[in-house]
């Protein structure tokens, strides 16, 4: 696997990172890819998340914590100059076997540190019953990317401050509080956090590849779009239906539908869940201009859900639409 590597240390806004992703992945495909990074404080929210649903606005600015919006989905993740993000880029497709593999290659390189690691649920990394990594899933034509935290130390007041899991969330990980359901892997090792960094980049990586001027100017050009109020804040108008829904295994959903004469006008569906496929042509467009009826929404979509939506079954996605 190839080591990504910036010519320089220098500490980016983390939007740079996302885009350095997306700029590894279109134009790097002769191996899979991997890099590390770090960020000032900084919330980051899934790209189906509100957030004023997730993120403590007011304490973000009081304690000059950024706030940013991924293209992947899932939830809501704070991260500091004491936790490492992974990034993990492939050109295999199947989202379980390239979730599977990722995180299947960051436990046994934490089995080898002695730390007792083992995966769980949809895309977490445990250490006994507390998460020490969380991770997520963005495709594009032809890769496949995977990202996420690997909590080495971080500031548990600011990540227990700026982020806002409801209740219902925190009830359904068996916890009472964000504090309790977090491991860090500084207390489970003897290395330093950059000697975590080598010893990780040295099992998983055996290329390196330096990134040039020209190829940071082409990724800050795609960082452009991560910096706007546009893609930050999301279009939030109002709905005449809104209800919100968990689903085992699959997540949290906010449902928001506009009806004129009990006809789909508009939808749109918030959550921390997992995409895997086109939503947008693939669920939300066909659904616009369809009876809210289980007949109706049931032939607008496709036969299969799963493959849009990561676990999602149709009849309880048609089901959960329909409820009020």
């Amino acid at each position: 696997m190839i080591y990504i590597a910036l010519p320089d240390n220098s500490t980016r806004l983390l939007p740079f990172y996302l885009a350095m992703e997306e700029y590894v992945a279109r134009n790097i495909d002769d191996d899979d890819c991997f890099f590390m990074w770090q960020v000032n404080p900084t919330v980051i929210f899934g790209r189906n998340q509100l957030i004023e649903n997730e993120v403590n606005l007011d304490y973000c600015h009081k304690h000059h914590i950024n706030t940013f919006r991924r293209k992947s989905g899932g939830g809501c993740v704070y991260a500091d100059m004491s936790n490492i993000m992974f990034s993990y880029i492939t050109k295999d497709e199947n989202v379980s076997f390239t979730f599977n593999r990722y995180i299947e290659m960051v436990v046994n390189v934490l089995h080898e540190m002695g730390v007792d690691a083992s995966a769980s649920g949809r895309n977490d990394i445990m250490i006994g019953d507390k998460k020490v990594s969380g991770n997520a899933f963005y495709h594009i034509p032809g890769r496949s990317i995977v990202h996420g935290t690997m909590l080495y130390d971080t500031n548990m007041e600011n990540m227990v401050g700026s982020i806002t899991p409801t209740d219902e969330k925190l009830l359904s990980k068996g916890v009472q509080s964000v504090r309790q359901h977090i491991a860090l892997l500084k207390d489970f090792t003897d290395m330093t956090l950059g000697e975590f960094k080598d010893f990780v980049r040295t099992h998983l990586c055996d290329k390196e590849r330096m990134l040039d001027t020209k190829d940071i100017k082409s990724i800050e050009k795609i960082e452009e779009e991560y910096l706007t109020p546009e893609f930050i804040y999301g279009n939030n108008p109002r709905y005449s239906i809104n209800h919100k829904k968990r689903i085992d295994n699959v997540g949290e959903f906010d449902i928001r539908i506009e009806l004129k004469n009990n006809v789909i006008k508009e939808v749109n569906i918030m959550g921390d869940y997992f995409l895997v496929g086109d939503i947008d042509n693939r669920i939300l467009r066909p659904l616009h201009n369809v009876p809210l009826d289980k007949e109706s929404i049931t032939k607008s979509l496709p036969d299969r859900i799963d493959d849009i939506i990561l676990n999602m079954q149709k009849d309880d996605f048609v089901n959960m639409l329909l409820e009020e």
